[in-house]
């Protein structure tokens, strides 16, 4: 009966020892209750676990039961030294039945005043061949506590169990450092000294940002395509208290109107055929973090109820299932459309629209930031020169070919552009015989230019060089065509007006 007693303790020891091991990465607390366990189901009495420092090559004692802070500060053993060190030079378990008769037992920690019929068990900590460390137990053998055979083989099992904790919190504590290091490197990269722009109309979407980063409203940006939406999603997320959380991204556009419920909601299994497993949504991968919903306005009528209810209520359901789920999410959103007008058609909730619409934040198109044009130039030539292994250069008359064009496409269009420009020339230095034929379109179809109103073009390009003429002469006028004056007016340089006034063939004169 006693026999059987002594083994239900034993695994009652190992399976204790086991949950304890797994209830958390804190290492000092699991490690100090799995030795508390020993201590309650095998009255085993003072017990360390040793680790080794993989620096020093030193053994410290990082859990103990039955010891102070004072003599666990004192358990230090170096490979080789005094029984601990013994066991893990030589990767095999001892056993001293009485520690007062070995003078190898140096008990360093100073805790047995009376070593006289103390027995000492120290088992290493292994794992794939790998020594980490080592356990150690005293003990007082008494008939009907069980012998030693029976106390190696327990030890062996929690030493195997130790061994694999160390593991995975040694892994643990490395991920949590990079993702510490990586969540710093994306702070720093989405800082706003870190955004290229240093036009008025840039500034200003700067300082929106800068004011409302560390709160948690909801934001809307509006802007072309191309403009920078998500780059100044990210900087809202990463600027925030929120950094630490996920930055969740999703382009309603980019998926099929039967599929986004799911994204964002999540689905419970048996939902429907095909619903093989639960499913978790977006919303819930960016709780305490951000969502940003790209191209909002592409969210069908039928879900922007739902939407609107996890805005004002923080809780929503995941298909199949009735049971909320509550999320501490903020919301960005961007758009490319006029959402009133949306609103106007019947294509847009106006409820949710004005939920939204807490703080706007208006990106320019890149043809009313010209001042900012060659910054973001050398900014992305100084990019992929480094990412191609290249040393490319812009000649002056190439930059200013590049400055005085509309980029549609905007910011994505700049980069693209430059980007290819990086791989396939084979000069050093571009000239503009190296840009591409589009660059050119505006100024062919301007040329010649004799009169006041440009001649009537065709396409975008050929509107925005009429709107473009229009403007510099209305500056002109209004600064008493003091060019230093309509320049700042125009948010362009001095040099950069007069290459347009040549351009579009203004005669000051006849003005």
């Amino acid at each position: 009966m006693d026999l059987l007693l002594r083994k239900n303790e034993e695994l009652s020891a190992i399976l204790e020892a086991s949950r304890v091991l797994t209830a958390s990465f804190d290492l000092e607390k699991n490690l100090v209750a799995a030795m508390g366990i020993l201590s309650s189901h095998l009255e085993m009495q003072r017990g360390c676990v040793f680790l080794l420092d993989p620096i020093s090559r030193e053994l410290r004692i990082v859990a103990a039961h039955g010891l102070s802070r004072k003599a666990i500060r004192r358990g230090k053993y170096r490979i080789g030294e005094g029984i601990v060190g013994q066991v893990i030079e030589s990767g095999e378990p001892m056993f001293i039945p009485n520690i007062g008769d070995e003078p190898k037992f140096l008990n360093k920690t100073d805790s047995r005043p009376q070593k006289g019929g103390v027995s000492f068990l120290c088992i290493p900590i292994a794992l794939d061949g790998e020594i980490l460390g080592v356990i150690s137990v005293d003990r007082i053998y008494m008939a009907e506590h069980g012998n030693v055979d029976d106390d190696l083989r327990v030890l062996r099992i929690i030493s195997s169990l130790i061994a694999q904790f160390v593991k995975l919190w040694e892994h643990f504590i490395k991920t949590e450092n990079e993702c510490g290091a990586l969540r710093s490197q994306l702070a720093e990269k989405f800082s706003l000294p870190n955004i290229v722009g240093e036009s008025p109309p840039f500034q200003q979407v700067l300082k929106s940002v800068k004011k409302v980063a560390a709160t948690d409203t909801t934001v809307i940006l509006f802007g072309e395509s191309g403009t920078g939406k998500e780059l100044i999603a990210q900087t809202l997320h990463y600027q925030s208290h929120r950094a630490a959380g996920q930055f969740v991204p999703v382009n309603l556009a980019a998926l099929p109107e039967n599929l986004i419920e799911v994204e964002l909601f999540g689905v419970e299994k048996g939902a429907y055929t095909g619903a093989t497993a639960r499913r978790i949504g977006r919303f819930e991968h960016a709780d305490k973090g951000t969502l940003f919903l790209d191209e909002i306005g592409e969210l069908p009528l039928s879900l922007q109820v739902k939407l609107l209810r996890v805005l004002q209520e923080k809780t929503f359901e995941r298909i199949g299932s009735s049971q909320p789920i509550h999320v501490d999410t903020r919301v960005v959103s961007a758009t490319n459309r006029n959402l009133l007008n949306e609103v106007r058609r019947g294509h847009f909730r106006e409820d949710l629209y004005w939920r939204l619409n807490v703080v706007p934040i208006i990106l320019p198109p890149l043809r009313e930031r010209v001042v900012d044009i060659p910054l973001l130039l050398n900014h992305y030539l100084e990019k992929f020169n480094r990412i191609y292994g290249r040393k490319v250069r812009i000649e002056e008359r190439a930059l200013d070919v590049l400055s005085t064009y509309a980029w549609p496409g905007n910011v994505r269009e700049l980069a693209n552009t430059v980007e290819r420009l990086v791989i396939m020339t084979e000069a050093s230095t571009l000239t503009p015989t190296d840009l591409p034929a589009t660059i050119f379109n505006i100024a062919d179809m301007m040329t010649p230019i004799a009169h006041e109103n440009p001649v009537d073009v065709n396409g975008l390009n050929g509107e925005v060089a009429v709107l473009e003429r229009r403007r510099i002469i209305q500056a002109l006028k209004k600064s008493d065509f003091v060019q230093q004056k309509a320049a700042r007016t125009l948010g362009i340089s001095p040099r950069q007006l007069g290459y347009r006034i040549k351009k579009y063939n203004i005669d000051l004169r006849s003005l």
